[in-house]
């Protein structure tokens, strides 16, 4: 052997050698506490099911993922702290569906874009909206909220949890589909202030995820009428869904679990794989269940495929509604 192949070899080797090295380290992750940032208030549907995505990561892990909020600005405050942190897999970013389809009147820095602004990691959980009215509204169905919206334009008050959100979306939606008008009343703070107010009949109605309104919903403060699933869910089998009144209808919430740029791919890999094992526990889907929320494992081509298709759904939806 040459010398000059000989110096080839060696360097060859120590490339491999590197590498190998370097990619057991990153199968050691995680070493540390793990922060997960998340768009959503705390005790709002996005958030709780992020809650329980981290203590799953936390069992699996023996390291602690901790959410942390950064509420605000539409998901825009959110975005910009996780796109700014360290690409070194122990910040995480768990953005909601209104992150990725945004009202630009509202949210002029979103909405993100896979993989131009971050790198997919796994779907972790999805949630119907749900519509809620206060019992002394009078109504028991959609078509009956219908009907008195249309016999009173603009008199009904509706909680707005967040301006340009999937909560807000929906009862826009809802509002076009059926021909009618509703008195918002938004609020900055999540469904709990908005959630008070509704059960002591200050405001007709809110649109959100279960987690959101299930205590005043069992203490019979608010009454559901409908659900913005494709189909009757399991958990609630007498609850009829929109579609059943207006044809089409649905709005779901979702989440994925995001990097930012730069983050290395043995751990965007590990991560992935850990996010499987944790949404595809039974015991975790019998949690999500509980508060009427979905999973299942995707990976990160899947949940970017997914993420895409959302966009390219709601996004000429939202050109048509106007923000008041």
């Amino acid at each position: 052997m040459t010398a000059s192949r000989y110096w080839i070899g060696l360097a060859m080797f120590g490339v491999l050698a590197w590498s190998a090295c370097a990619h057991a380290q990153a199968l050691k992750y995680p070493e540390k506490p793990v922060t997960i940032i998340s768009d959503a208030p705390p005790g709002s549907t996005p958030d709780v099911d992020a809650r329980f995505i981290a203590a799953g990561l936390s069992k699996l892990w023996g390291q602690q993922a901790v959410i942390i909020n950064h509420a605000g600005a539409n998901g825009s405050v959110a975005a910009r702290v996780a796109a700014e942190a360290a690409p070194d897999g122990y910040t995480l970013f768990m953005p909601a569906l209104s992150t990725f389809v945004a009202l630009q009147s509202v949210a002029p820095n979103i909405p993100i874009r896979l993989p131009r602004d971050f790198l997919p990691i796994g779907f972790t959980a999805e949630n119907p909206m749900f519509v809620a009215v206060h019992p002394g509204l009078g109504v028991s169905m959609l078509p009956e909220l219908i009907a008195l919206a249309k016999k009173k334009p603009g008199a009904i008050s509706i909680a707005v949890t967040g301006v340009g959100r999937l909560t807000h979306l929906t009862g826009l939606l809802l509002q076009e589909r059926a021909g009618i008008e509703f008195l918002p009343v938004p609020y900055n703070a999540g469904p709990a202030a908005a959630l008070s107010d509704v059960a002591a009949g200050r405001v007709s109605m809110i649109i959100e995820g279960y987690s959101g309104i299930v205590g005043a919903v069992k203490a019979g403060q608010v009454k559901l009428i409908a659900v913005a699933a494709a189909q009757r869910l399991p958990q609630f089998p007498d609850l009829p869904t929109v579609a059943e009144t207006i044809p089409g209808f649905s709005a779901t919430g979702w989440q994925v679990l995001v990097a930012p740029r730069g983050t290395p791919a043995a751990i965007i890999d590990k991560i992935d794989a850990d996010l499987a094992k944790v949404v595809s526990d039974p015991e975790f889907q019998k949690l999500l269940a509980n508060v009427g929320s979905y999973s299942h494992a995707m990976n990160a081509k899947e949940a970017l495929a997914f993420v895409e298709q959302q966009q390219a759904t709601w996004l000429p939806v939202l050109e048509k509604i106007p923000v008041k």
